[in-house]
């Protein structure tokens, strides 16, 4: 039996969704620090593995994407996401139990990377089909807001916690938050009522599991905002990642920092998402949800260059300015356009072209992490985070060529169905 969300206030789902997701977040950003001091730290890892292990976070996408898609949107979303959940903390709680017995190595490290990745591929494309379940479609920008700038405050607190842990403890049990984190989330998903939750999608016919992926596929391919935004995020998020993968290295070598200095500084980056998942709906009210996105990506595209031009010392502050307003920027138009997504995308197809545009997004990110660490180590560190970032600053402006480059609102209704014989494929938007 379904029912009608209640208002986000009341919305005792919401909160346990919510709160899941903080603490899970919390425990991942502290290992999203942790992994890579482990590496620099107890193995003297150089650009080469610092690469590897970034890219192995998103290698699963380009892998699974499409088959995680077609899977949720034929299951229930949020058993997948606590399975999802289960899995991650026993593959993330291998590396303290490696390191009691003295086994630890890099392979391994690179490895549980990869198995979170997995892992993360099916809850957060699960994730995106379940929320418009767990909240009313009026308050879907509200509700994306507050996981949005939960996840930025995590963020904030998680590096700098990482680093804490790891200048006062052993590296490899840091990463023990990261396993409780899971588990809390896990508590919380099997804790919602059901019987609260709006209605679930139609299945789609039992149809072989190829045919549900050429369906999302074609989806996306079709719809001009849905092609545009799978297009670009792919090519930004490449350039994130690149520069992303080696901040640690360069803040520890380059800069000079200490361990708990390092989080500190990632942590400071992290209030631009804060800010941005804050200001998004009141920039959505002000400018309209395309004029927000167009001056958010301006926001959170060229100061990525300031991480790059950090010197040792004070210089070191151009590190969190930078991050500053590229978190601001990103995580705020992230908040306008999955808000969007989830009302054009009708709920039976969301799962799947979540997960074909995850594919695009995530799937260049592996490959931006080789990347990254092969120009590291032949151009340099501070050189390869300049060039990436130019790159991501590039991406952000072409949204004045994007289909959204003029007017005040994307389309507010669903997108057109079309149909091939007698199975719906695909849709185009009736909007120009």
């Amino acid at each position: 039996m379904s029912a009608v969300p209640p208002p986000l206030g009341a919305n005792s789902n919401f909160r346990l969704f919510w709160a899941g997701e903080g603490i899970s977040v919390l425990g991942s950003m502290t290992t999203t620090v942790v992994f890579p001091l482990i590496a620099v730290t107890e193995f003297d890892a150089g650009p080469f593995w610092m690469g590897l292990l970034a890219g192995a976070i998103w290698l699963p996408w380009l892998v699974l994407g499409l088959f995680a898609g077609a899977w949720v949107d034929r299951s229930d979303p949020r058993r997948v996401m606590m399975a999802a959940d289960l899995a991650a903390a026993a593959v993330v709680g291998t590396v303290p139990l490696a390191w009691a017995l003295d086994v630890l190595t890099l392979p391994h490290l690179v490895l549980a990377a990869l198995g979170v990745g997995c892992t993360a591929v099916f809850f957060r494309t699960a994730y995106t089909a379940f929320l418009p379940r767990v909240v009313a479609d009026d308050d879907l920008e509200h509700a994306n807001a507050r996981l949005f700038g939960t996840e930025s405050a995590m963020q904030i607190g998680g590096p700098g916690v990482g680093g804490l842990l790891v200048q006062v403890f052993s590296a490899a049990y840091a990463v023990v938050l990261d396993v409780v984190g899971y588990l809390a989330s896990f508590l919380c998903l099997a804790r919602i009522r059901p019987e609260e939750l709006g209605p679930a999608p139609e299945q789609p016919p039992r149809r072989p599991m190829v045919a549900l992926v050429r369906e999302g596929v074609a989806i996306v391919a079709r719809d001009r905002f849905l092609r545009y935004f799978a297009l670009t995020g792919g090519v930004s998020n490449f350039a994130l990642t690149g520069y992303g993968a080696l901040p640690v290295l360069f803040l520890v070598r380059d800069l000079g920092l200490e361990p708990g200095s390092v989080g500190l500084v990632m942590a400071v980056g992290a209030v631009g998402g804060l800010l941005g998942a804050t200001v998004a709906t009141g920039t959505t009210a002000w400018l309209g949800n395309a004029g927000a996105l167009r001056w958010l990506q301006v926001l959170g595209g060229p100061p990525a260059v300031l991480i790059g031009l950090a010197q040792p010392g004070r210089g070191a502050a151009l590190v969190g300015i930078g991050s500053v307003l590229v978190g601001m920027g990103v995580v705020g138009a992230n908040v306008v356009r999955r808000s969007f997504t989830m009302r054009y995308v009708p709920a039976d197809l969301l799962g799947r072209t979540t997960a074909t545009s995850a594919v695009l997004n995530f799937g260049t990110m592996p490959l931006a992490g080789l990347v990254a660490g092969a120009l590291g180590t032949w151009l340099g560190v501070r050189e390869t985070i300049l060039l990436m970032a130019a790159l991501h600053a590039v991406c952000s402006l072409a949204v004045f060529v994007s289909p959204f480059r003029a007017g005040r609102d994307l389309p507010g209704q669903p997108m057109e169905r079309w149909t091939s014989g007698s199975t719906a494929t695909a849709r185009k938007s009736s909007v120009t």
